[in-house]
């Protein structure tokens, strides 16, 4: 679904296919397939449970961090869930104040909390869910504490998964075959948007459509045509092998601030090894172009651009007429603000590539669940396929574990 424009590609179809093997089969590989996996998705479960919760809860408190929680708060802040039960994030920081304000938002009303976790001892959720336990049972008893403290974690191993077998919370599997930043599309996401109100089945659909080119079985001849992903992947592989070691991803919708967020990760976690990798950033225009425009423009030439561009209008707002024309803004009655937003737009990529930056394009013709589930397995096919055009494993965050030694080292643990 989402269509990639851009002028430097280069793309490699007999390596792109083998590179597509390799991924599929690799033994962190299991999102490849993931969208038709029914047993592991198990969408009429999710969607029991997430009625049980709406039923009971006004406010869902999520505890992860990472991949454990950036993917879900990404779509449901671009699709904003219809459901009467708020979600909360919690677990994603050490901040005293951030949790204070989740109780004090909470106040009186009656909520449950959802643990996401693989081992159940990374340092900000597990605090967390010590906190959150304790007011749970202080507020219910340990009875319907129990039930309202619902577990994704490991199928069989970690402190997560003995403390939910013996005290009998509801648990969701996070297969061993998928990494954190690419579960957004198992349990770990999409019992948490279920609860949100979001179509979880139309996510899965998205999903769907933007993989089944890429089976083995529908891939033979592999072709351009088969996924603008790979054209993605290799238009990023060219930029970096000709010394861009930047890429800002650009949205012109704040809906997308959050979605930015988990692409960050997706991407610097994934090829941020051997000293090597292209820097992810993001930015929000045109806001920051009143900001970042000047160094966008004229700085240093070592970056390169995408662009998320959305073709259908979220909303339609007229430019009033004023007889007067007080703001020298007559030029613009009788259009709109997407209209405006679309040549502010078209403008932004002219003059950067103007100035030297490569801007690469993603079309995408709405926010729908559809269209973000497919956009989700977009990104995670293509920053596959980049980390291996790089060299290095996508699957792996070896560096991630040097700050959490020194931090247990002085926090005492032995």
């Amino acid at each position: 679904m989402p269509k990639v424009s851009t002028t430097d590609s280069g793309i490699n179809i007999e390596e792109a296919d083998r590179l597509l093997g390799e991924v599929m089969n690799d033994p962190m590989g299991g999102w490849f397939k993931l969208p038709f996996d029914e047993k592991t998705l198990d969408l009429s479960h999710i969607k029991a449970v997430a009625s049980r919760i709406q039923a009971s809860s006004n406010y869902l408190v999520c505890i992860g961090i990472g991949g454990s929680y950036l993917g879900h708060k990404a779509l449901l802040s671009a699709i904003s869930g219809s459901g009467i039960t708020k979600l909360l994030f919690a677990g994603n920081s050490l901040s005293s104040y951030e949790l204070l304000k989740i109780f004090e938002e909470i106040g009186h009303a009656d909520y449950s909390v959802l643990v996401i976790s693989k081992s159940g001892t990374t340092l900000e959720p597990a605090t967390a869910f010590r906190i959150f336990k304790k007011h749970l049972i202080a507020k219910y008893g340990e009875r319907e504490a129990r039930s309202r403290i619902f577990v994704t974690t490991d199928a069989e191993k970690g402190k997560l998964f003995e403390e939910a077998s013996r005290e009998e919370y509801e648990r969701f599997v996070i297969p061993d075959n998928l990494g954190g930043r690419f579960s957004v599309l198992s349990p770990v996401g999409l019992l948490p948007l279920a609860v949100a109100g979001v179509d979880i089945d139309e996510i899965i659909a998205g999903a769907r459509e933007e993989a089944e080119p890429l089976l083995p079985e529908n891939r033979t001849p592999l072709t351009l045509s088969n996924s603008d992903a790979l054209k993605y992947a290799y238009a990023r592989h060219f930029y970096r092998s000709n010394g861009a070691d930047t890429e800002i991803l650009a949205v012109f919708e704040e809906r997308l601030r959050d979605f930015s967020e988990w692409w960050k990760q997706l991407f610097g976690e994934s090829e941020g090894k051997n000293q090597s990798g292209v820097f992810p950033a993001s930015v929000v225009y045109s806001t920051d172009l009143h900001s970042l425009g000047q160094y966008l423009q004229e700085g240093r030439r070592n970056i390169f651009e995408t662009v998320v561009k959305i073709t259908t209008p979220l909303a339609n707002i007229p430019i009033p007429n004023f007889v007067d024309d007080p703001d020298g803004l007559s030029y613009l009655e009788g259009k709109n603000m997407d209209f405006i937003q679309k040549k502010a737009t078209d403008a932004t990529i002219t003059a950067h590539r103007n100035g030297g930056i490569g801007v690469i394009e993603i079309e995408i013709p709405d926010l729908s669940e559809k269209t973000l589930g497919s956009l989700i397995y977009f990104f995670e096919l293509s920053c596959a396929i980049s980390a291996k055009l790089a060299g290095v494993n996508p699957f792996d965050q070896p560096g991630v574990e040097a700050y959490k030694s020194e931090m247990f080292r002085l926090l005492g643990r032995n």
